[in-house]
């Protein structure tokens, strides 16, 4: 029942996004009129050179006008990510639903029968529809937008994907991209699922060892503060693999869809260092650990 609500109530906002995004349009072309008018009286002035009571009078006006359009856009722009947000939510929680059912989509089979490519796949897509942080005017960047730490008393939902430190079969220990289970109050614990693993591999672990993903994007056109900057230690997803490997910041992303560029710490190069690796910003938190081993 719970599949069918869920069902119901995506249908209903894809109706309402849709007729949004039609707002959305027609307030673009109603406004892209007025900004001609505003392009041609300035034609004009320059043609008369001069500035008279008149064209100040209409400028004001239609500069007013613009602002009022620009304002009324961004308005259902920002109901329309609402909307995107609410719907991306509710097919992560009908994902979990029929996970615990085990029921399965062709779209993201159970993981002991997922090609690794798939898996791939689906982190690049996750990577790539993660949503951009959209601020208003003077409205600083939350807890996990792009480099934003979580919250000291943030606690991860079910389904969200975590930087998880875990012990691996040869007794050393390495950072896995992991999707939250649960977590227990009483015992201060989650109960994680590596990512990577036959559906099978569950573990047991303590709050320190969990670092939450970032949930939006950072423009570095407004938000440049919520960015990890060049030379800062993190850990990273390592390019084609589900495991975090410390890293140094080379090159932060210029433009939001822009990847990190970083550089893994390897002992097999001269300087310890790999060449420039692209990692999205999904995959890069910061480092819990300042000494290099």
């Amino acid at each position: 029942m719970a599949l069918v609500s869920a069902d119901s109530r995506i249908a209903e906002l894809l109706g309402e996004l849709h007729q949004l995004i039609k707002q959305t349009q027609e307030e673009r072309s109603r406004s892209e009129h007025n900004l001609v008018n505003i392009q041609k009286t300035h034609e004009r002035m320059q043609t008369e050179n001069k500035i008279s009571p008149y064209y100040r009078t209409k400028l004001r006006g239609l500069y007013t006008t613009a602002k009022a359009d620009a304002e009324a856009e961004c308005n259902i722009l920002r109901k329309t990510l609402d909307k995107i947000a609410e719907i991306k939510s509710l097919l992560e929680e009908r994902r979990i639903a029929a996970k615990i059912a085990g029921i399965y989509s062709e779209a993201e089979p159970p993981r002991k029968t997922m090609r690794r490519g798939v898996l791939m796949t689906l982190l690049q897509q996750s990577a790539m529809t993660l949503p951009l942080w959209i601020g208003k005017p003077g409205e600083k960047p939350p807890p996990l937008c792009g480099a934003m730490p979580a919250a000291g008393d943030y606690v991860a939902k079910p389904g969200d994907k975590v930087a998880a430190r875990v012990k691996a079969l040869e007794g050393d220990e390495q950072w896995i991209l992991a999707e939250v289970v649960s977590y227990s109050h009483a015992a201060n614990k989650y109960e994680v699922d590596d990512i990577d693993e036959e559906g099978k591999e569950r573990h047991t672990l303590s709050r320190r060892r969990i670092i939450p993903l970032p949930q939006w994007k950072t423009n570095p056109e407004t938000d440049p503060e919520a960015l990890f900057h060049k030379d800062q230690l993190v850990l990273a997803l390592y390019p084609q693999t589900t495991c975090f490997y410390r890293a140094l910041i080379h090159a932060p992303p210029q433009r939001p869809q822009d990847d990190y560029s970083v550089l893994f710490e390897d002992t097999s190069y001269a300087d310890g260092y790999s060449p420039p690796l692209n990692v999205a910003q999904r995959y890069v938190v910061a480092c819990k650990e300042n000494k290099k081993k």
